[in-house]
């Protein structure tokens, strides 16, 4: 029984420990594939006359990044950006651009800050612009566009380029420079996260399971331990009661002349050897009805054999007993029986 729940507990603990791997396992597997997010670059190729060297110069780079909401298609147009300084940043309804005429395709150049993206693309939109194009300013990455969320914008192109990117354009504009913008789809990029929520799920679900597998170890190795004690008390316990029950047995010496050691009599029952002189020898009683022996019997006494010459020594010598056998014995004292035939063990 006590062997059967071991196994029991160690098959349940080593179930739980794999079912607590695979559980986990999906549950990252499943949150990195389910958050993730979808961005597009953008080729922004500007063209503008160099008053030095009134040569066209046109320079493209896939340096833009497509809003969240932005609808990912081209755009073209003339630059502007607002006509007050103080407006750059279009947190204005009332912004101005210095627009020719309200009809041409223009793109506005804003720079990040003081309010939302969504509120730069309507206001700009709200104007006609075709494109609305966001640089970052102030980020530790100068090089660095992010993906806007600017929800409820319509059809507006809106993109983000890095700071180098829109202030180049920015000094080229107010030295009066015309510049002419187009924007196309660049590479699709597909980028997988774990959110912060899933991380505290999976590691809240990991640290139960957790929990519940060295639960059950606990359970399994006090199990353990209680069945170990219990089979050590109940050998302590027999090895009592044998020697108890050895020690009710009569001891005495072979001596010269004794009927034992006659020719023809019994040898002795364990050791299969002549009865000699000076041997000490313990009295068993040939019918043990208060004794029943489940399995076989291996004795082994320290200092006195069962079968070996020595002086003569009293009835009280020490004498030791290995008994790997269950004994039951009954509330009837072991009593010697002189009319019984003697066994020398």
């Amino acid at each position: 029984m006590a062997m059967s729940l071991t196994q029991a507990c160690r098959s349940l603990a080593l179930s739980t420990w794999l079912l607590s791997f695979c559980f986990v396992h999906l549950l990252c597997l499943d949150f990195t594939v389910a958050e993730k997010e979808e961005w597009y670059t953008a080729f922004v190729n500007i063209t503008y006359l160099d008053p030095v060297t009134s040569e066209i110069k046109t320079d493209k780079s896939e340096c833009g990044r497509y809003g969240e909401h932005s609808p990912k298609r081209d755009a073209r147009g003339f630059v502007f950006i607002p006509s007050l300084l103080q407006d750059r940043q279009v947190c204005d309804s009332n912004t101005k651009f210095p627009l020719p005429h309200p009809s041409i395709p223009w793109i506005a150049l804003i720079a990040i800050g003081n309010c939302t993206y969504r509120e730069k693309i309507r206001y700009a939109a709200a104007l006609n612009a075709s494109a609305v194009v966001i640089f970052n300013v102030g980020s530790s990455n100068s090089n660095e566009t992010i993906t806007m969320p600017h929800h409820g914008t319509g059809d507006v192109v809106a993109i983000m380029i890095p700071e180098p990117k829109g202030r180049e354009i920015m000094a080229l504009l107010e030295k009066n420079i015309t510049v002419t913008m187009h924007i196309t789809i660049g590479t699709r990029n597909l980028q997988k996260y774990v959110s912060r929520t899933s991380v505290v799920f999976v590691s809240i679900s990991f640290i139960v399971l957790m929990i519940i597998s060295l639960a059950w170890l606990v359970f399994y190795y006090i199990q353990r331990f209680r069945y170990a004690n219990t089979r050590d008390h109940n050998q302590r316990r027999l090895g009592d009661a044998a020697k108890k029950a050895i020690s009710k047995l009569q001891v005495r010496t072979i001596r010269k002349g004794d009927k034992e050691t006659e020719w023809g009599f019994d040898n002795c029952a364990v050791c299969i050897e002549d009865y000699k002189p000076n041997d000490v020898v313990r009295i068993l009683p040939c019918r043990m009805s208060s004794i029943r022996i489940l399995l076989t019997f291996s004795f082994r006494f320290k200092n006195i054999t069962s079968h070996q010459h020595q002086p003569s020594m009293s009835a009280d010598s020490d004498a030791s007993l290995i008994m790997p056998v269950e004994l039951v014995l009954s509330n009837v004292e072991l009593q010697s029986d002189p009319e019984q035939d003697d066994v020398k063990s």
